[in-house]
């Protein structure tokens, strides 16, 4: 059995401008001057504390910011933040059919937001382990892909993590796993290349081959 774990903001759904104009309104409530729209960007992927800690000079200033940024994004921005990338459900679609595969997602969501996402796309019953910031320490740590690995009875070989950020590369690879990276969130292919990326998928349709090919590679074929 292979497992297929993928991360989901900038992975599976589009939700970085809603994320950004979320993160802009909690430091206006702080009274601070927002971070710039790409330093929100290069932080998405963490989980929410470790992202807001990148973002401010002091701190003692991130529980204050987060329970803003929650706060708003359970307002409105929530509901921006579920589209998904073009092609984004054909391929799931076509991965759960398989039959010696199974899905998995590792997020710096919360679980509530990753559950809303799931309930959205009636994504629920897809993906046999998801693992959340709420869950294990943020990316990259390799405890995400640790967990859903044993729930899944899946060892690192047969593993591929799916994302966006250097962050879920770098996970992938501490836990022993395959990275494959894609073009469409916030990192560059370089960036995903140079942190472990056994290559950078620049549209979803491509994913498929380019799932294959690791499996094939990884088990000598």
């Amino acid at each position: 059995m292979k497992l297929v774990i993928f991360d989901c903001d900038g992975t599976i759904v589009d939700s970085a401008a809603a994320i950004i104009a979320t993160m802009e309104g909690a430091f206006a409530h702080a009274g601070l001057a927002p971070p710039s729209p790409s330093a929100v960007r290069n932080a998405i992927g963490l989980s929410l504390e470790t992202c807001i800690a990148r973002l401010v000079d002091d701190p003692a200033l991130v529980p204050s910011v987060a329970q803003a940024y929650r706060e708003s994004f359970a307002a409105g921005g929530r509901a921006r933040a579920h589209g998904l990338f073009p092609g984004a459900r054909a391929v799931i679609m076509e991965l759960v059919a398989r039959s010696d595969m199974v899905l998995g997602i590792a997020t710096g969501k919360s679980r509530r937001g990753l559950d809303a996402v799931l309930d959205h796309h009636s994504f629920e019953a897809h993906f046999v382990t998801t693992k959340t910031a709420d869950d294990a320490p943020s990316k990259p740590h390799p405890g995400m892909v640790l967990m859903c690995m044993d729930e899944a009875g899946v060892g690192p070989a047969d593993t591929l993590v799916i994302g966006d950020t250097t962050f879920d590369m770098e996970m992938a690879r501490a836990a022993g796993a395959g990275a494959l990276g894609v073009s469409w969130g916030s990192h560059d292919a370089v960036e995903l290349l140079t942190s472990g990326a056994r290559s950078v998928v620049f549209d979803f349709p491509r994913l498929l081959p380019a799932i294959d090919g690791y499996f094939d590679e990884a088990n000598g074929k």
